[in-house]
C-alpha cells in the first residue's frame, strides 16, 4: 500500500478548542475512545444547520470510523459504546435519546454552550430541528438496528442476523425488528417468525412494504422526551 503523500496546501481543516489538547487528552487512556472523540469533532463539522450531531448508529456504519474500532461488528460495537461512554464521562461529548417509529437512537454532540442550550430547550419546547438518520445505509444496518432496540449483539446473535439477512434481504430484517418492538415483543425467537411468516405471505423480491403505506401515519412514530425531533431524512 502507498503511503499518505502529505497534506496539501489547501487541505481542508476540523477546528478542535485547544483545550481538548491541553485538558482531555491526557486523561484519554484507550486508543478507540481517542479515535471516536476525534471523529466526531470532524463529523458534526461536515453537517449543516444546528445542532449538529451524530447518532450511535451513523457512527458504526461509517466507514472512515468502524474498521479502526475492530474486526468484525461485535468489536466494533463494544469499542463504539465504551468509547461514547467514556467521552460522555469526560465532558467532551453530550447525548440525548430520541425515538421515531418505535425505534431508539441516541445523538451525540458536541460539549459546547451552544449544544447544552439546545439540549436544554427541547426539554420545555418543539424545536425546529431533527435528528439525521445516519448515512444512506444506516436504517437498513440490521445489526445496528437489533444493538440499539433488541439487546447485546452476542457473537451467536450477530451469526443469526447475518444468516436473516442472506436468507430474507436486510430490509426485512429490519422490519422485522420494527414490528417486534413495536409489539413489546423484543425476542429473537418472534423476529424469526416474523420473518418465516412473511416468506410464506410471498412478498416479492424480498423487499417488504413500508409501515407507511400500510398503516396510520408516521406521526404515532415519534414520541419521547426528544421526539419532535425526529423528521429530518425518515423517510
Amino acid at each position: 500500500m502507498a503511503g499518505f503523500e502529505g497534506f496539501r496546501a489547501n487541505s481542508e481543516k476540523t477546528a478542535i478548542p485547544n483545550v481538548f489538547f491541553t485538558r482531555l487528552m491526557p486523561l484519554i487512556k484507550d486508543a478507540a475512545e481517542l479515535r471516536i472523540a476525534l471523529h466526531v469533532f470532524w463529523a458534526v463539522q461536515q453537517k449543516k444547520g444546528g445542532p449538529r450531531f451524530v447518532t450511535f448508529r451513523e457512527l458504526l456504519g461509517d466507514q472512515t470510523l468502524a474498521p479502526s474500532l475492530g474486526e468484525n461488528l461485535a468489536e466494533r460495537v463494544e469499542a463504539l459504546e465504551s468509547g461514547l461512554k467514556g467521552a460522555v464521562e469526560k465532558g467532551i461529548l453530550i447525548t440525548a435519546e430520541v425515538e421515531a417509529k418505535g425505534l431508539r437512537n441516541k445523538l451525540y454532540l458536541v460539549n459546547t454552550e451552544a449544544n447544552r442550550r439546545a439540549l436544554g430547550q427541547l426539554e420545555g419546547q418543539a424545536m425546529a430541528v431533527s435528528v439525521a438518520r445516519a448515512e444512506a445505509g444506516e436504517r437498513s444496518n440490521a445489526f445496528a438496528v437489533y444493538e440499539n432496540n433488541i439487546g447485546p449483539l452476542t457473537p451467536t446473535i450477530a451469526e443469526w442476523l447475518k444468516e436473516a439477512v442472506l436468507g430474507y434481504s436486510e430490509g426485512w430484517v429490519v422490519e422485522a425488528i420494527e414490528e417486534a418492538v413495536r409489539n413489546s415483543v423484543r425476542k429473537w425467537t418472534y423476529i424469526e417468525a416474523i420473518l418465516k411468516n412473511r416468506k410464506v405471505e410471498g412478498k416479492a423480491g424480498g423487499v417488504a412494504r413500508r409501515h407507511s403505506e400500510t398503516g396510520p401515519g408516521t406521526d404515532r412514530y415519534f414520541k419521547g422526551k426528544y421526539g419532535h425531533l425526529v423528521q429530518r431524512r425518515f423517510d
